[in-house]
C-alpha cells in the first residue's frame, strides 16, 4: 500500500509494518513505544531535541555469532548527555571530544589511544 500527501496523524497500534518506507516525512513530535526497530536504518534524520530512554542497543546474538550493536556513523552529537549508560565493550572512534565530561563513571578497561585511563590517572596523581 502506498500512502502520499498524508496531512494528518496516524496511530497504529499492535500493528507490523516491515519493510515499511518513510521518505521526506515529517514526524516532528511523533511518539514510537514498544517497538520494535531492529536493523532499522536512519539516514539524513534531523533529531535534534529528541528524547530517548529504556532502549536495547547492543549486539544481537544469531546462530553464526555476535554482529555489532548500533552504529552511529557522521553524526553531530554536540551538547549530548548520556546519563545511566551501559557502553561497555563499545568503540568511538574518529570523534571530536573535545569539552567533553566524563563523572561518576565506571573506567575499568577503559583505553584512550591503547593507554589504560586508570594508569594514566594514576600516573597524574603521583606527578602532582
Amino acid at each position: 500500500m502506498e500512502i502520499t500527501a498524508l496531512k494528518e496523524p496516524v496511530t497504529a497500534t499492535d500493528s507490523e509494518l516491515n519493510g515499511s518506507s518513510f521518505v521526506g516525512v515529517m514526524l516532528r513530535d511523533t511518539r514510537f513505544e514498544d517497538a520494535g526497530l531492529q536493523s532499522a536504518r536512519f539516514d539524513y534524520i534531523n533529531m535534534s531535541d529528541a528524547a530517548f530512554s529504556r532502549m536495547n542497543m547492543s549486539r544481537v546474538s544469531f546462530t553464526d555469532g555476535l554482529l555489532p550493536g548500533a552504529r552511529f556513523n557522521d553524526v553531530n552529537m554536540s551538547g549530548v548527555i548520556i546519563e545511566k549508560a551501559n557502553l561497555a565493550g563499545g568503540t568511538i572512534q574518529n570523534a571530536n571530544l573535545s569539552g567533553l565530561s566524563i563523572n561518576d563513571c565506571n573506567i575499568a578497561g577503559l583505553r584512550i589511544d591503547g593507554y589504560l585511563v586508570s594508569d594514566l590517572i594514576a600516573a597524574y596523581r603521583k606527578s602532582v
